[in-house]
């Protein structure tokens, strides 16, 4: 295995672990879980996606562990589902306005992962760190298209 891909799946790692552990202190004082903070996080960043099935395709969830996020965060009054009026196998999902103070303070949580992430790179170094990885997701989205190649 090529050393940057070595390198890059071991950040992928890194980041997720130091990533979910900032959000310690709010799941330990609101008895969420991880699971259930990407749910208001998905939800809160994407306006437009706002189904079970969105968080699941779009974040790579398992759809039955975001369908359980959802009825937990439901229950706890922190989301809303809306039938849709064209498809009623179609639910919506809002954040509540008690759950809105939540996803802001979740929001703050991601926002300083990444400054914290980029903190030591030049306002030119974060530039082109953004537009390589936009390439590099891009092409990412492509491979995904493909078929395996032995």
């Amino acid at each position: 295995m090529p050393a940057s891909t070595t390198r890059l799946l071991l950040f992928s790692k890194q980041f997720q672990r130091f990533y979910e552990h900032q959000f310690a202190p709010m799941l330990e004082r609101t008895g969420l879980t991880i699971r259930e903070i990407h749910v208001l996080l998905f939800l809160a960043n994407n306006p437009g996606y706002d189904t079970a099935r969105d968080v699941a395709e779009y974040r790579g969830l398992v759809k039955s562990q975001v369908s359980q996020a959802v009825d937990l965060l439901a229950a706890r009054g922190l989301l809303r589902r809306v039938p849709d009026t064209a498809d009623r196998r179609v639910v919506h999902l809002s954040i509540t306005e008690a759950g809105a103070p939540l996803a802001r303070e979740a929001q703050a949580v991601q926002a300083s992962c990444g400054r914290r992430l980029l903190a030591r790179l030049s306002p030119e170094e974060e530039a082109q760190f953004h537009r390589l990885l936009e390439t590099v997701l891009e092409n990412g989205a492509h491979l995904m298209e493909e078929e395996p190649t032995p």
